[in-house]
């Protein structure tokens, strides 16, 4: 695929580890940005635009709750999907990451390419489909309290 084409994942973690993995999973068919801290993931999001950004939640400097609370909070980054990746699966994670913080999505490590490309699917518009209603759909309901 033409690089200039391609869309652009932000991920932010600070485990290196982690952020070669999405690497290796996705540079083949998408430009893949890292971010180490939650600082740096804001200052990207802000920089570069990413088409979806996938974040720790527990990262040094800023932590991904705060980072995400911040792009929400932007008038120019409101609109990039951030998914939340986490080692802990709590439901009351989910619920900070998604009510309080305004997260997107949220993933369980360790996750798999076909998690991560199933929550760009359902977060990008790609033209045909509905994702930008889906969006627009989960934070009418996420603002409303009717979350399920």
């Amino acid at each position: 695929m033409d690089e200039d084409n391609r869309k652009t994942v932000l991920v932010a973690d600070d485990e290196p580890t982690v952020r070669k993995l999405v690497c290796r999973m996705l540079d083949n068919d998408y430009n893949v940005i890292e971010a180490q801290n939650g600082r740096e993931a804001v200052n990207l999001a802000c920089s570069r635009r990413p088409d979806i950004v996938f974040m720790d939640m527990m990262m040094p400097d800023v932590d991904g709750l705060s980072a995400c609370y911040e792009i929400k909070a932007n008038e120019s980054t409101r609109e990039i999907p951030v998914v939340m990746l986490t080692a802990i699966s709590y439901v009351l994670n989910k619920k900070l990451s998604e009510d309080v913080a305004g997260a997107d999505g949220y993933i369980t490590k360790p996750f798999t390419r076909e998690s991560l490309l199933e929550e760009m699917r359902r977060l990008i518009p790609s033209g045909g489909d509905d994702a930008e209603f889906m969006r627009y759909e989960q934070s009418v309901t996420r603002k409303a309290g009717y979350v399920g």
